[in-house]
């Protein structure tokens, strides 16, 4: 049973918890959770991350800063849209080129959405058949998501490539028991989910499914035509204990969606207007290996899958294809944890990755466009009292650009009162994306994109372990060998044969800022929370014409606030207000991007024991707002639904 309960706390993601560090979280609970004014409150076990080491490392054991948000917040915001989860997340930023399902960045700390590294059940799930190589949040609904935790920060060391802006770990829901909702609203909008497992002395078997059908509304702003959306996903998770020291385990998961998009419409085809184009989307990836538990030695040995197809036709009758793309990576990892005395540890590991890409644009062969990297690295760790250190190396060699090198730390310290400060560097690196090298715009000597990350925080009690939680952040994270797209009107060497435009090393950034989170359970029934993002972004590369201006779609100022009240009869009313300052939409800082608020209410009732009815009214005033110019946001929307427990 021990090694159920590490599975679902650590996602499938290689990872092992030293005794010792168990022992110092323990030390650290809350010492007022039990206090005279909060009778009733339990202490909460400690938070474990993956995300920060690799390893199962409690958040209190870390100084790199790490958001976690577990399902029950996910039912509390309720729907299937996950940005609305991670406006909860300090330093996010977000944009949306239309309705639910819409291509979606994340933005971390100022960083483009491609530089976030997504993983899912410990699988990296990026499209090589996107022209940045990057992950599109939209087709990730909440429906199979269980948990989310997000590391802010550059973090190469432990994961490799892309680690850039930090790593968003998405598991999968491990239910014991089973759970169902479904819920109906506006825009005739469908979103039902399901989830059940069964857990035994030796093993752990689980299944997930949703399906979400939306008519949406207009992607293009200036469109009449709604956009709809449909979905259907499955994912499932499984462990043998084949003896007491060696388990087995495996995951999948499987999307399969069609999404209706607006693009540059006829006659002129210059703006965005309706068009009757639609997108099918397939996503696999999935898991296995096999890990071995030893008393000062744990090893964990895993292949991993990741497959996404994309066609697009020229309208719902699917009789003309267009633009048609798959990309794929298969990835040999093994990570290890030696727990050495006095508190000592060794992380280490490798992984080989291959990554395909076969589309019909830009002269890609389907044979052609191919790459592999191979890496590994090494972190010490030491735990002492109140005291938490981490350093680690990595190196790594891509087949096209050579040897890359990565350094990272942090550390940590307990005080008293439950305050603790902490700290961090780390470096991350991004290989240039197959389109990138090896289309007919590609150029085959590009050099991966790099960055230097530092913060410096402190914090008071845990996240949604504490009645009192308080956090502030400062952080800056120098990137260059930023990758762009350059035109050729001017005949240089790298536009040879490239008459249309090339990709080049051509960009420096910057972006420092401060990160505040706090939350309160200012009663047994009503708890409070909210964070609150300074972002300077900055393009600092030398002689450029936009040297000096903010970088596009990175609004300075982002806050969420958020209030539950439940009553005694199980009534449960909740509210977010999330507020977004203004930005620009392009590098040349001209066409601007409004500010705007949006507030959401939420409602549940409790039926009975199993059953609760629930609902809720977004954007409750009808804000009118883009985070892409040219672009259509939701406005005003009621939903309602039921979800019931077995």
């Amino acid at each position: 049973m021990y090694k159920y309960l590490l599975l679902l706390t650590c996602s499938l993601v290689p990872c092992a918890a030293s005794a010792q560090q168990t022992d110092e979280v323990e030390e650290r609970v809350d010492p007022d959770w039990n206090a005279p004014g909060h009778a009733g409150f339990e202490p909460v076990e400690p938070t474990i991350t993956v995300t920060a080491n690799g390893l199962s490392t409690a958040v209190a054991n870390t100084g790199q800063p790490v958001t976690f948000i577990e399902r029950e917040e996910i039912e509390a915001v309720q729907g299937a849209d996950l940005q609305r989860v991670l406006r909860r997340a300090p330093g996010v930023t977000l944009t949306r080129n239309g309705p639910v399902g819409s291509f979606s960045g994340i933005s971390v700390r100022g960083a483009s959405a491609d530089q976030l590294l997504v993983v899912v059940d410990g699988v990296r799930v990026a499209d090589p058949a996107s022209p940045a190589g990057g992950f599109d949040s939209g087709n990730l609904l909440t429906g199979n998501v269980g948990k989310l935790d997000l590391l802010r920060g550059s973090n190469s060391v432990v994961w490799g490539a892309d680690a850039i802006a930090g790593v968003l770990a998405v598991s999968t829901r491990a239910e014991t028991g089973a759970e169902a909702s479904v819920e109906y609203g506006s825009r005739d909008t469908l979103f039902a989910n399901a989830a059940a497992g069964h857990a035994g002395e030796r093993y752990y078997a689980g299944l997930t499914a949703s399906h979400y059908d939306s008519d949406g509304f207009s992607a293009a702003a200036s469109g009449e035509e709604n956009d709809g959306f449909r979905q259907t996903a499955v994912s499932g998770s499984a462990f043998y204990d084949l003896t007491d020291d060696v388990e087995l385990f495996a995951n999948a998961r499987y999307g399969t969606g069609r999404l209706e998009i607006d693009g540059f419409a006829p006659p002129d085809y210059l703006a965005l207007g309706d068009t009757e184009e639609v997108q099918d989307t397939d996503q696999f990836s999935g898991a296995l290996g096999a890990t071995y538990y030893g008393q000062d030695l744990t090893l964990r040995g895993s292949y991993s899958l990741s497959d996404t197809e994309r066609t697009n036709f020229a309208s719902d009758a699917r009789i003309a294809e267009g633009f048609a793309s798959d990309g794929r990576s298969e990835r040999w990892a093994l990570r290890a944890e030696y727990r050495l005395i006095g508190g000592l540890s060794l992380a280490y590991g490798g992984e080989y990755e291959e990554t395909r890409l076969a589309t019909s644009f830009g002269g890609i062969a389907s044979d052609a466009a191919e790459t592999s990297i191979v890496g590994g690295y090494a972190q010490a760790g030491w735990v002492l009292g109140d005291l938490a250190a981490h350093l680690g190396a990595r190196y790594d060699k891509h087949e096209d650009f050579g040897g890359q090198t990565s350094f990272g730390g942090d550390v940590s310290y307990g005080l008293p009162g439950d305050w603790r400060i902490r700290a961090s560097f780390g470096e991350g690196f991004k290989p240039p994306s197959l389109f990138q090298l090896f289309s007919d715009f590609g150029n085959p000597v590009l050099q991966p994109e790099e960055s230097t990350s530092f913060d410096i925080g402190v914090e008071k009690g845990s996240r949604g372990a504490s009645p009192y939680y308080l956090s502030l952040t400062a952080f800056r994270r120098d990137s260059d060998n930023l990758i762009d797209f350059i035109g050729c009107s001017v005949a240089i060497p790298i536009c040879i044969d490239r008459p249309f435009g090339t990709y080049d090393n051509v960009g420096e950034a910057r972006a420092q800022g401060i990160e505040v989170e706090a939350g309160a359970q200012l009663s047994r029934g009503f708890s409070i929370g909210g964070q609150y993002s300074f972002i300077d972004s900055e393009n600092r590369t030398d002689g450029s014409p936009n040297e000096g201006n903010r970088l596009a779609r990175r609004p300075r100022h982002a806050a969420t606030l958020f209030a539950d009240w439940q009553s005694a009869v199980g009534l449960t009313l909740g509210a977010d207000l999330r507020f977004v300052g203004g930005s620009y939409d392009d590098p040349g800082n001209i066409v601007h991007l409004d500010s705007y608020g949006v507030l959401d209410l939420r409602v549940e009732y409790a039926l009975s024991g199993k059953l609760t009815a629930f609902g809720r009214i977004e954007n409750v005033w009808d804000e009118d707002y883009a985070t892409a110019a040219g672009y259509a946001s939701a406005g005003r929307g009621v939903f309602a639904g039921v979800r019931a427990s077995l």
